[in-house]
């Protein structure tokens, strides 16, 4: 499916979908749990295969039979049955389609399950390294193996591990230090990670660490009061995991409020504005697009007290902003370089690379098709912002969700329509953005 976008001004106001990091934390944990409600998920392909797995492992995952179809809101919710700590060996392969996290966090739980398990997904998704999971499974007593010997997907894990210590890099993915806590838990021994390097995106493991605590399970950095600086997290075995009142309330999505944020920097109408409903308070690291925004010199505020984010169209300025703990900015931050005035570096994004695509290339070439003037070094992504004027054109958003939405965003602001090609690939994360779009004002027409 191709977007269509037409420049032009928006304004009014609009909720952020709920986060798809939480989500899938949520849903695996209520998994881990006897039993428990997840409110206000986010419905989208991603955490449908997380929903999927639960159910391989012996759970079932059920929408609230009293919020059906058009009574849907956000305050839906899933009903879990968990398999209360202990996965079963699932009947057949777990099809974790494009999500990344899924296959990682899920592959924790399988090297609890007394036998195989099998998981795979689409093209993008086996491309994408796993191999330092795999060797720490393998530290722990699974055998964790990739069917092509290269670290990638199709994976097979063979358990039961019952934890233990294992070393592990913390610069490719923080999403194995989470399958690790999340599935040390369940275990007899629990799990001490050592991290032999630095670690990246520390607020994804901030936010596992805070779901753990609502579930009611106790694990704790090392060396640190906070993931960034961590040494290493341990977490205890033979805990069982009970949220409050067994339930649990998923917060709004920054990654995706990034680009809602954007649209009023970039877009709003004059002595008009973009509010943004739902923005929540928590440990999402990519809260900080809100600094990126007011160091730009956007005039955005952020009412804490009423979750509440307001956004004017404003002049920016280039900056330098360091993306070791928030890759999922970049495209966001990427697309408002290249409509401010003078350079914008992006830091320290490397790892941006190993995601859907190569989210570093990609955006610097959409970018240049719409007329910017970008450079790309391996860890350093370089608008020059002075040197562009956007002009629209056909892109591509590559079946990567973020590159769909921050291109779109861009077509606010360049001259002429902008077609974005694979619109629907949204639905990984922001399964109505075109929608809110819409409902902004935004001309958009899907074919």
């Amino acid at each position: 499916m191709d977007a269509r976008i037409t420049p032009g001004d928006v304004s009014g106001t609009v909720r952020a979908p709920p986060s798809k990091s939480y989500t899938h934390r949520a849903i695996l944990a209520a998994g881990y749990s006897d039993g428990a409600v997840v409110r206000s998920p986010l419905d989208s392909a991603d955490t449908r295969a997380t929903a999927r797995a639960v159910e391989a492992f012996g759970g079932t995952v059920d929408r609230d039979p009293n919020l059906e179809g058009s009574e849907r809101t956000a305050e839906d919710a899933l009903v879990v049955d968990g398999f209360d700590g202990t996965p079963a060996v699932p009947d057949d392969v777990i099809d974790c389609a494009n999500s990344g996290t899924t296959t990682r966090l899920v592959a924790g739980a399988a090297g609890l399950a007394d036998g195989g398990t099998v998981l795979t997904g689409d093209a993008s998704l086996r491309s994408r390294p796993q191999g330092p999971l795999l060797d720490a499974l393998e530290q722990l007593g699974a055998r964790a193996e990739s069917t092509r010997g290269n670290g990638q997907a199709p994976l097979v894990v063979f358990g039961p591990t019952t934890g233990g210590e294992v070393a592990i890099p913390g610069d490719v993915s923080s999403q194995y230090i989470t399958a690790l806590l999340l599935a040390g838990a369940a275990s007899d021994e629990g799990i001490t990670i050592d991290l032999t390097t630095d670690l990246k995106s520390a607020p994804y493991v901030d936010i596992t660490l805070e779901v753990l605590a609502d579930f009611g399970v106790d694990a704790e950095p090392i060396g640190s009061d906070a993931a960034a600086g961590a040494d290493g997290f341990r977490v205890a075995g033979g805990q069982r995991y009970a949220p409050e009142n067994g339930e649990y309330t998923v917060p709004g999505d920054f990654s995706s409020i990034s680009y809602l944020a954007a649209a009023g920097a970039v877009a709003a109408a004059p002595d008009d504005v973009v509010t943004i409903r739902g923005a929540v308070e928590s440990a999402q690291g990519d809260a900080a697009i809100v600094d990126v925004l007011d160091r730009m010199g956007a005039d955005v505020e952020w009412d804490r007290g009423n979750a509440t984010i307001r956004a004017h169209r404003s002049d920016l300025a280039g900056i330098e902003v360091d993306v070791g703990d928030t890759p999922d900015l970049l495209p966001t931050i990427a697309t408002l370089g290249a409509i401010a005035d003078g350079e914008t570096r992006i830091v320290n994004c490397e790892h941006v690379r190993y995601k859907e695509t190569d989210r570093v290339s990609a955006m610097a070439e959409e970018l240049q098709t719409m007329g910017a003037s970008v450079a790309e070094d391996r860890d350093v992504l370089t608008i020059h912002g002075g040197e562009t004027d956007l002009r629209g054109a056909a892109v591509d958003g590559r079946g990567d969700h973020r590159l769909v939405m921050a291109l779109s965003i861009a077509a606010l602001a360049a001259d002429g329509d902008t077609t974005v090609r694979g619109a629907e690939h949204v639905d990984v994360s922001f399964p109505d953005f075109f929608e809110t779009l819409t409902d902004l004002g935004v001309a958009v027409d899907l074919e």
